[in-house]
This record gives C-alpha cells, structure tokens and sequence, in this order.
C-alpha cells in the first residue's frame, strides 16, 4: 500500500448515476483483481473505498455510482485534476482456487470488476460464463465490452428489455462455483443457489486498511475486516 497522487484523465456518466473515472499513476503494486483504492476527496473527512474494476502499467479504472457526497463530489471533478489515493488495498480473489468453468456474476457497478475478472480468467486459459445483470437497458454498462469477451455471456434485466427477464438468479442453475460482485441482497440470493465460490464483500469503512476496525464483520472463522483480509471473502466462511 502506497499514499500516491493520480491524475484524472477521464471522468464521464456511462448510465444514470454511473460515472467510469481513469486515473494515471503508480499501479506497480497491483497484482490481482478484487482490490480497491481510498480515495481523498476535498471537503469529506473519511476516504471513499472504490473497487479497482482494471488496471494497465500506468492507470487505473473505477467505476462508481453517485449516492452521497463524496461521489457526487468525485462526478463534477475534470480530466488534469490530481486526487490522493491509498492503493492498493485489500484482499482480492484466490484465481487458482477458480475453476475452469466458473460462473462470474455481477450486479450494477459490480459489473465492471466482473468483466475484469473474466478477462484474467480467460487470459489464462480458463472459460467462465459471465452473467451481468441490470435493472434496464438504460442501465447496461460496458456492453460491448461484455459482448467482446471471447466465453459466454447473459444479459439479466429485470424489466426484461434486455437478455433474461428477473434477476441474476434466473440465470443460474444452482450448485455452481461462482464468484460475484454487487449489492449485498444479489450477493446473498445468489449464494443461497450457488454451492463455491468468492464474493466481494462492500462495507462502509474508514481507515482503508485494518487499524480502525469500523468494518469488521463476524464469519464463520471469526471477526474478520472487510478492507484487510476482503473485501473478497470464500463462500465457506461467509454468514450471511
């Protein structure tokens, strides 16, 4: 973990509410997906916690949606504006430990991470399916990127107006391995159909790495800290 100064070189709405930022600087201690950056945002006391959803050799990409003041402050910010970040942190998914015919799922946001996970899972010769899930078509970010992916890919909508009409669930057979990324009432429907897997955990948190405590939660193994030893946790050991 590194207290390092980014440059925003793209900040832009991709679906209501949805902003996708990309920020130029030191990824050198990246070496898994799953992670997240802290970001300092002026004029809010605590950091704000965001998913790396993918990283290159010299920038970082999140995807976040506005729901307070600290992202709506991050939305109005301009591609040449610098912001302070804590990164990496976390712990991200086991990818040995991902068989060659997982199921990927992700939900909103969680999306995107999803996507990057499948691209590493492909690049090393494994085939997941991916089911990304949205409310609408409206909401459907990255889809041509999904599209692109060189496995099998299913678009849930729960109006329908896309893919499978329902929520992810509709699209699982049950028993699966599966790892997933989204809002906790998706993560719990689909573990109660899926048998494995890792699920990437949120949790409102404050320090970023362990010394507060503030978002621990209590697992199988015992009390267990969200931004130290997750925000990917293994299926076995989650209470829901």
């Amino acid at each position: 973990m590194r207290d390092n100064e980014y440059v925003i070189t793209e900040n832009k709405c991709i679906a209501e509410n949805i902003f996708l930022m990309k920020l130029k600087g030191d990824t050198s201690e990246i070496d898994n997906t799953g992670l997240f950056i802290n970001l300092k945002v002026t004029g809010c006391y605590l950091r704000r916690p965001m998913s790396i959803a993918g990283y290159t050799h010299e920038e970082i990409t999140i995807v976040y949606k506005v729901v307070g003041k600290g992202t709506e402050i991050l939305s109005g910010m301009k591609p040449g504006e610098k912001i302070d970040a804590l990164c990496p942190l976390g712990n991200g998914y086991d990818l040995e430990e991902i068989p060659d015919d997982a199921l990927l799922i992700g939900g909103g946001a969680g999306a995107v991470p999803i996507y990057f996970l499948a691209k590493e899972l492909i690049r090393k010769g494994k085939s997941p399916t991916v089911i990304a899930g949205f409310n609408s078509e409206k909401d459907i970010i990255f889809k041509e990127e999904f599209r692109a992916l060189d496995t099998e890919v299913k678009f849930v909508t729960v109006d329908g107006s896309v893919g499978i009409k329902g929520f992810v669930t509709e699209g699982m057979n049950g028993g699966e391995y599966v790892c997933a990324c989204g809002p906790e009432p998706m993560l719990k429907a689909v573990a109660e159909r899926a048998e494995r897997g890792q699920y990437d955990l949120s949790a409102r948190m404050a320090c970023g790495f362990g010394a507060c405590m503030g978002c621990t939660i209590i697992t199988k193994n015992g009390p267990k800290r969200v931004c130290k030893e997750g925000p990917v946790f293994f299926f076995e050991e989650i209470i829901w």
